[in-house]
Order: structure tokens, then C-alpha cells, then sequence
């Protein structure tokens, strides 16, 4: 016979098999937190995610108490679910910090997984062409910032080389110029990354895999284009480096690579970015004689993207719809500069009229005319007025940062 506290725990257990056999009543699991600015206070919440309606449930972690109760939330999809994710829930930017169960560890933890990638200063030439064959092999870009490492700040990262014969070669190599810092989700993450970037030494890859990014894009066992993690411990920690989180780390990200001089601001909209088509932009953007000097990827919260957008309030019909695009996902956020005064109004052109309808008409080679939908999901958001440029890319790069 079974005691009563034997009892009682077979009874759960039963209880927790069922729930999670049930295709009604499945669920995962997440840890995540919410930053009130009012109260300058982080609060934590356990986010349960049901897929068979695609609804959600929030528990206040600290009072125990149900905050929202089962409901379904627009944007929120398993697919946005995985650790450092971010995620609008009525408002509210949440922070997913982890699983929060075995079973959506064991269910979701391949499935799920984050890896850190870095293109180095040799490569950045081709981050377009690079950014699409990694969303074109299925990853989700989840963070993005194109950087400068110092040689402290190179030392740190590569700090398992100390000592070796390469060290030095490879310190002035990576901080000879920007790097675009990445992470990636997909499912087997840091294995299928390792295989898409091919060999160390790039004259081998072009033997042993030529259709690697290493192959295609690098030199030799230095100048090898691309940085892939070679475990989730180490992508984890890499990540951390570059993208840490201000309210759990006292050490700032690192700088931006912007120029603030004859520039004039672009922003890729989320509904392109969840379509992985970043690299796509980013290389016509280069094709039409324009250079990216900075790069981002930003998760607006409503209060930004109004003040963003406040010049449209009242002008614009669309305002409100534009504010819930910007605001539906990551955006990035890009400082394009160029040669001659005229920079404003030549980018303007390339990216064509706000409606991509009439840009199709009008200018059917412009970027709203290939990327955007309709006067929402327009596709890009570009600075109207020459005077608006510096203003905007000063938001983003150092207001935001």
C-alpha cells in the first residue's frame, strides 16, 4: 500500500502526464520579466504558453497570483518563445528569460537553440549577402549589432587564445575594423551553424565544403570571414558579451559604429525581419551605392515608437497602425551615409513613396516597390527631410543605446 504522501504525489504526477498528453491543456513553460520604467523595478512572471489555441497565461512570480488569465495575444506565436526573446504582451515588453520546466526544456531546448555568430572586420563588406544565406538556411536572426571591438575588449572575447601562436595575428585582425555581432535561433542551432560556416581554415573549406560562408568569403585560418560557437555554453557567453542586459549587468554593451555625419536614417519594419529578409535589403541598399555605417536591431516599446513617430500623429492615417508595425517585433535600425550633400533626398528616392502600390507605379525599381506591402507594411521607414536624418539616427544610436 501506498502512504498518503505517496499517494498524493502519483496523483500529481498522473495529473502533470495527462496535462501533457492532452492536445487541449499542453503547455510550456517560461521564466520572463517585465522592466516597469515607472518603478525602475524589473517584475518576474511565469509565461505559460498553450499551442493548441495559441493563448497565453501569466502568473506574477513573486505574489503567486494569476496576472492574466488564459487568453490569446496578437503576435505571439511558439516561434517567438526562446531564451533572451522579447515580446509584446498587451503593452507590455517581456523578456523571456529561460524554460521554466523539464518538460519544456526537453521539448524545446534543440528546438530553441541559440548560437552566437560574429562577422568579422574581412567580411562586413558582405554582411548583406552573409545575413541572407543565414536566414535563407532557416535561422531567426534575435539580436544584431554592428561594432568595434577594442583590443581589451578583443582580448576578453578570444581570451581562451592567450598564448597561443596565433594570439597576436588575430587581435590586430579583429579589431582592424567593424564586426557585425549576431544570434541566432534555430533548431540544432550551434551544430547547423558550425556546418553552414564550414572549416576554421578557409583554403580548406573551399575544398572540403565550397559552398560554406568561409569558403566564399574568407582568406586563410585568420582571415576566415565568420565566428560561429562551438557549444551552447560558449554561444551563451559570447552572446552575453556582446548583447548584455542592462538591468542584470554592470558592464555597457559596446559601442556603435555610427558616424552622425552626412548621414540620413533607415528602418527595416518588423514584418520584413520576421520574413528574414534583412540580408535582402541590406544588399540592395549597397547595390544602389549607399553604405550602412551602423546597424541594430532594436525591440521598440509603445512609448519609443509614438515619440518615434510623433511628426505623423494627426497627419498621417495610418499613425496608430504604424506604431502597432513598429512595435510587432524586432525592427533594424540603420545610419546610411554617402558621398555629396544630396544624400537625403538620393536615399529617399531609392526608397520610393509610402505607398508600395504607387512606388510600383511610380518607381517600380525602389525598395517600397520590392519589399513593402501597403502603406503599413511599407517595408522601410526612411527620414522625410534632410534636417530629419541626424535627428533620427541620433534616437536610435544614442538616445536608445
Amino acid at each position: 500500500m501506498f502512504s498518503g504522501k505517496q499517494q498524493l504525489f502519483l496523483a500529481i504526477t498522473i495529473l502533470i502526464i495527462n496535462r501533457q498528453c492532452d492536445p487541449e491543456n499542453l503547455r510550456y513553460a517560461f521564466n520572463t520579466e517585465w522592466f516597469d520604467a515607472e518603478a525602475s523595478l524589473t517584475r518576474p512572471y511565469l509565461l505559460f504558453y498553450y499551442p493548441s489555441d495559441c493563448s497565453v497565461e501569466l502568473t506574477d512570480s513573486k505574489l503567486n497570483r494569476t496576472f492574466l488569465r488564459r487568453t490569446r495575444v496578437e503576435g505571439v506565436s511558439l516561434d517567438q518563445l526562446y531564451e533572451g526573446a522579447s515580446l509584446h504582451i498587451f503593452g507590455r515588453l517581456m523578456t523571456v528569460l529561460g524554460f521554466a520546466d523539464d518538460f519544456t526544456r526537453n521539448r524545446l531546448s534543440l528546438v530553441k537553440q541559440r548560437t552566437f555568430a560574429m562577422v568579422k572586420p574581412d567580411a562586413v563588406a558582405h554582411m548583406g549577402e552573409i545575413l541572407k544565406a543565414i536566414q535563407d538556411h532557416g535561422f531567426t536572426v534575435s539580436r544584431m549589432k554592428l561594432t568595434r571591438l577594442s583590443e581589451e575588449g578583443a582580448a576578453g572575447f578570444y581570451e581562451e587564445h592567450k598564448g597561443k601562436h596565433f594570439f597576436d595575428p588575430l587581435m590586430q585582425f579583429v579589431t582592424s575594423g567593424p564586426v557585425l555581432a549576431l544570434e541566432l535561433v534555430a533548431e540544432n542551432a550551434v551544430a547547423r551553424w558550425r556546418e553552414l560556416i564550414g572549416p576554421t581554415d578557409s583554403a580548406k573549406a573551399r575544398e572540403a565544403a565550397p559552398d560554406s560562408l568561409r569558403a566564399r568569403f574568407g582568406t586563410n585560418a585568420t582571415l576566415n570571414a565568420v565566428h560561429g560557437s562551438d557549444s551552447a555554453e560558449a554561444a551563451a557567453r559570447e552572446a552575453a558579451f556582446f548583447f548584455p542586459d542592462s538591468r542584470s549587468c554592470r558592464r555597457p554593451g559596446l559601442p556603435t559604429t555610427a558616424c552622425f555625419a552626412n548621414n540620413t536614417c533607415c528602418v527595416i519594419l518588423p514584418h520584413l525581419v520576421k520574413a528574414g529578409r534583412v540580408g535582402e535589403v541590406l544588399q540592395a541598399i549597397e547595390a544602389a551605392g549607399f553604405r550602412v555605417a551602423a546597424a541594430e536591431m532594436f525591440y521598440m516599446e509603445n512609448a519609443n515608437a509614438e515619440e518615434f513617430y510623433e511628426i505623423y500623429k494627426g497627419v498621417v492615417p495610418e499613425y496608430g497602425a504604424m506604431v502597432a508595425q513598429l512595435v510587432s517585433g524586432p525592427c533594424v535600425a540603420l545610419e546610411i551615409t554617402g558621398d555629396g550633400d544630396d544624400l537625403p533626398e538620393r536615399f529617399r528616392k531609392c526608397v520610393g513613396p509610402r505607398d508600395p502600390e504607387m512606388a510600383r507605379h511610380l518607381r517600380p525599381g525602389s525598395l517600397r516597390a520590392r519589399f513593402g506591402v501597403d502603406r503599413v507594411q511599407m517595408g522601410l521607414h526612411c527620414s522625410d527631410l534632410p534636417e530629419d536624418g541626424p535627428l533620427e539616427v541620433d534616437y536610435f544610436f544614442k538616445i536608445l543605446q
